[in-house]
């Protein structure tokens, strides 16, 4: 291209004469004008400026049949000169035409040369006269760049073609086709001649042709292109390649999902397996201050348990393990009977303390009716006597905190509440006559209290022994003191430690503990409600003691006794445990039936010493 130089309109966008001010293609000469070669015609002149020629018009053919308006080429022995003449052929006259001529390509050299273009004189106009000669439709493509650039004003430039792939190596390139009526060329030899203007080039079948392609042409306006090539350019169908992309699409989302969720399942598994990748390192908090809340469970084990002691007894045939806790500093320390009575009169009593100090102790005093013991240690110092509250205070529902040795774990804390209160039961009589079978007007918790909790201390939430471990109730039997191998079902008794505080007095100032009784002998085999006088004694003797608090009241062998202090009594049992409740000397009514009828009688219980 010759960006930015004017050029000249070449002969392909040039006007044929035509219309009124020149002659239609093959018409005869107009008079005054001249064709190259003929005779008296003036020099014809050479190149212009920018060294183009001019083809000549066309001669009037002697034939009709001839006119075709197309300019013919001559062969080189006719050749023009430079001086417009013509030159013969040596041996030839003028005018004469040669003798030898042979259609082109025949014979000869064959080449072809173009005549000089013949000077036109371009005919005069008046003024006031239209220019008859015919004007382009619109000024020369300033670019000079056809078939690209702008069409010609006479004829439109040729489509523009979208350049095919280039085939593979190896593979034919397909012949352009040829346009409908164009013969194709002798092989060897083009022929110029007798030319027909060229044919727009033919459409494919299955584009149809526009109606007016060249009506908005603009060569430098974007080619819109279509959703899909051929090699060739051409639209193809898109359908078939959208459902096409469309499965690819799905078929490898599914894939990758699939691929995805296998390795992450593998990775999940591995880590699982492996415990993750690393050094593992646990969150946990900061210390806090070890003191706690004095009435917590805590707070009631840290100042509860230097008081506490574990008691491994062994006698003759049998052994065992239990609890206590301190009473002075003397070295006293309260237990069960039960727990020291497999020792017997020479058996070794071990008592090992909470810092896991260990010392030998003896049986200072004991009864079995109460299931109480006292035993002592000697060459102990730092002792840590155990606090005292008042179980007439205790309500139900109270926060209870249990510490024991069960099963030999010594130093073991439980909590629970006070489930019941003045619950009458029954433990021991393993001799068959009844001399070792306690009566206790017992504490009910819930805390676990289990083998080796015996003798162990019941606490309120200030720290204070409130009760004395001594008996649970089992899932396959009746009542049990501690002994058995069983465990707690949440039902655990103890003695209430005001009972339990004026019999380790006794025991310690005297060596025995005396029990409150009316003077009189039960029949334990009644089954009615109430406990009824028998009618005789244990030894042969009448039932009710001569002299005794019983028979001073006015009470009479067969007498139904119904209510203690105005509570209802069951069994003798009850009544037993109703009376040891109290202190020898307290005075008691009690309510009495009697041949149907119901009397009150007020008594002052008489004492025992533990017979």
């Amino acid at each position: 291209m010759n960006e930015g130089k004017p050029t000249k309109a070449k002969w392909w966008s040039r006007p044929r004469p035509q219309g009124p001010a020149g002659q239609a293609e093959g018409a005869p000469a107009a008079p005054g004008e001249y064709s190259a070669g003929t005779e008296g015609a003036p020099p014809v002149p050479g190149p212009t400026a920018d060294g183009d020629y001019e083809l000549k018009q066309p001669q009037q053919p002697a034939d009709a049949a001839d006119a075709g308006g197309d300019f013919a080429l001559r062969s080189p022995r006719d050749a023009v000169r430079e001086d417009g003449s013509s030159e013969p052929e040596p041996g030839r006259e003028p005018g004469t035409p040669p003798e030898d001529r042979v259609p082109a390509g025949t014979q000869g050299d064959g080449d072809f040369e173009l005549s000089l273009p013949v000077t036109r004189t371009a005919p005069a106009v008046e003024e006031g006269t239209a220019d008859p000669s015919p004007k382009p439709l619109h000024d020369p493509d300033p670019y000079s760049t056809p078939p690209y650039g702008e069409p010609g004003p006479w004829a439109p430039a040729p489509p523009v073609q979208h350049p095919a792939g280039t085939p593979s190596h190896g593979t034919a390139i397909p012949t352009p086709p040829q346009a409908h009526g164009t013969p194709a060329p002798a092989p060897g030899a083009p022929s110029f001649a007798d030319a027909p203007p060229p044919a727009p080039y033919a459409e494919t079948p299955s584009t149809p042709p526009p109606a007016n392609p060249w009506r908005n042409y603009d060569p430098w306006a974007p080619v819109p292109l279509p959703t899909s090539l051929q090699q060739n350019g051409a639209a193809v169908p898109t359908d078939g390649r959208r459902k096409r992309a469309r499965k690819v699409l799905v078929v490898g989302a599914a894939l990758l999902a699939l691929v995805s969720g296998g390795v992450g399942g593998a990775v999940g598994a591995y880590l699982e397996s492996n415990g993750g990748v690393g050094d593992v390192e646990l969150p946990q908090a900061d210390a806090e201050p070890a003191g706690r809340a004095p009435d917590s469970v805590a707070g009631i084990a840290a100042r509860a348990l230097p008081s506490v002691v574990t008691l491994h007894v062994s006698g003759a045939e049998e052994q065992g393990t239990g609890t206590g806790f301190v009473l002075d500093d003397r070295g006293h320390i309260l237990t069960n009977n039960h727990v020291v009575e497999p020792a017997g009169a020479d058996g070794d009593i071990s008592v090992t303390f909470h810092s896991g100090d260990t010392a030998k102790a003896t049986v200072v005093g004991r009864d079995s009716g109460y299931d109480l013991a006292v035993v002592k240690v000697t060459g102990v110092s730092g002792l840590r006597p155990m606090n005292l509250g008042n179980s007439d205070s205790v309500q139900v529902g109270d926060p209870v905190v249990a510490i024991g040795a069960p099963f030999d774990l010594e130093g073991t804390v439980t909590s629970g509440i006070i489930s019941a209160k003045e619950r009458p039961i029954t433990a021991g009589g393993e001799s068959g006559d009844g001399s070792d079978v306690s009566y206790v007007d017992a504490l009910q918790t819930d805390a676990p209290i289990n083998p080796g909790n015996s003798g162990g201390p019941l606490l309120d939430s200030k720290a204070r022994v409130i009760g004395i471990n001594s008996a649970i109730r089992s899932a396959d039997d009746g009542s049990d003191s501690g002994g058995a191998q069983s465990g707690s079902i949440g039902l655990g008794f103890a003695i209430p430690i005001n009972q339990g505080k004026r019999v380790a007095e006794e025991l310690i100032n005297t060596g025995k503990a005396t029990h409150p009784v009316i003077g009189v002998t039960l029949d334990m085999d009644y089954s009615g409600d109430g406990a009824r006088v028998g009618t005789k004694g244990n030894d042969g003797g009448p039932a009710v003691i001569a002299g005794g608090a019983g028979d001073k009241a006015g009470i009479k062998s067969g007498d139904v006794i119904t209510a203690v202090d105005g509570q209802r009594i069951h069994s003798g049992e009850e009544l037993i445990v109703k009376t040891r409740a109290h202190r020898p000397g307290d005075r008691l009514e009690l309510t009495v039936e009697r041949g149907g009828e119901e009397l009150t009688i007020a008594l002052v219980l008489g004492s025992s010493d533990g017979d």
